[in-house]
């Protein structure tokens, strides 16, 4: 809550109020932002954001003192509440937004107007997987001529005078099926293109699982595409100490216990904050607990309480020390909410709202007369 300044009810106290009622609200503290943020000068952080009703959530998760550097929403639009400071990488989720010219015009043009602090495009969510758990459902040769018709020309903005991006190759399941759809995926782009194949600047990840799987999926996407050139054009290929960065999309530890949870994220943050080969992360997801988006991953895995509370676990990931320690004064604690805003729409974190404030004005009007009077 941000509480009014108090004033004992004496004529001396309340005389200013009849003469300037405003005084009451200009009372109210109101928060300091800073100038700058150095926890996000390092940071790999970012969430998988879904947007929501919660704008006390919000302030927090993208406030200058938060780690969280990025963010994707699954979709080409940004949030607003997120502003100009952290990076927005859109999202073409499937083949189907691209599926005709009026399609495909509509999705570089909304890639045109995007803030220019957008440099890097994900493609295609999980097209090893079915569209009932989000996946996008394509055959890796329909992925491929979508992928050179219409991500890889984005690479370059060739005179046109659009925009040039850091593209991605499809983030697929951390699975073995996963792994199967990208080697017939890369296959597919070789032998529609023997001079470029699907060339790409990144690899978006999702793993859901152990630190220790989580590991040895990187392990192994790492050895498929930076050991053996397998996404490479001719022309990249030139530079063999070329190595892609990974960003890893989507990771939580589903369906345990918030010990289990917590251990794991303690293990991964440090392990991917060290690797140079990971250049973000981002934690499935910034949802409160009981929410619909928990439905397969489990309440554990979400960042703040039913109340608006941030969780352990989101104290940790909001933290800016390897490990989630705030001893270098960095993070929130746990319970620690966002700040409220006059747009709030939910009470839990809302403070006294501007109607409150105005009936607190007129009520100390009317006393400061009643007094005058007497």
């Amino acid at each position: 809550m941000r509480p009014l300044y108090y004033c004992q009810t004496s004529l001396v106290c309340l005389i200013p109020l009849l003469c300037n009622p405003l005084s009451l609200v200009a009372a109210a503290p109101q928060p300091q932002q800073p100038d700058n943020n150095d926890n996000k000068a390092q940071s790999k952080r970012g969430v998988a954001y879904q947007g929501d009703k919660h704008k006390a959530d919000n302030r927090l998760l993208f406030s200058p003192e938060s780690p969280v550097d990025w963010y994707y929403t699954w979709s080409l639009w940004p949030a607003p509440e997120a502003g100009d400071g952290v990076e927005f990488l859109p999202l073409v989720h499937s083949t189907d937004d691209l599926s005709s010219r009026s399609k495909a015009d509509a999705f570089r043009k909304q890639l045109d107007g995007l803030p220019r602090s957008s440099t890097h495009l994900l493609t295609f969510n999980e097209p090893d997987g079915d569209t009932g758990s989000g996946g996008s459902a394509i055959e890796p040769k329909d992925a491929a001529r979508a992928y050179i018709d219409h991500i890889a020309p984005l690479r370059s903005s060739s005179g046109d005078g659009g925009r040039t991006w850091n593209i991605s190759h499809p983030s697929v399941t951390g699975s073995p099926r996963g792994l199967d759809w990208l080697r017939r995926f890369n296959e597919s782009c070789w032998d529609l293109d023997r001079e470029k194949g699907c060339p790409t600047d990144f690899v978006a990840v999702h793993w859901y699982g152990a630190f220790e799987g989580l590991s040895g999926w990187l392990d192994t996407l790492h050895s498929f595409y930076n050991n053996n050139n397998t996404s490479s054009s001719k022309e990249d290929s030139k530079d063999k100490d070329k190595q892609l960065k990974f960003w890893i999309t989507e990771m939580a530890l589903p369906q345990q216990d918030d010990k289990a949870t917590l251990s794991m994220m303690n293990q991964t943050l440090p392990y991917l904050d060290k690797l140079d080969y990971v250049a973000g992360y981002a934690w499935f997801g910034a949802f409160r607990k009981g929410e619909k988006a928990n439905q397969w991953t489990g309440d554990q895995v979400s960042l703040f309480n039913d109340d608006g509370g941030l969780t352990e676990l989101g104290s940790l990931y909001l933290s800016s020390g390897n490990g989630g320690d705030n001893k270098d004064g960095g993070g929130f604690e746990p319970g620690k909410k966002g700040p409220p805003g006059k747009d709030d729409d939910e009470g839990a974190a809302a403070g006294i709202r501007p109607k409150s404030r105005w009936v607190a004005v007129l009520t100390g009007v009317a006393v400061a007369a009643s007094l005058v009077a007497w």
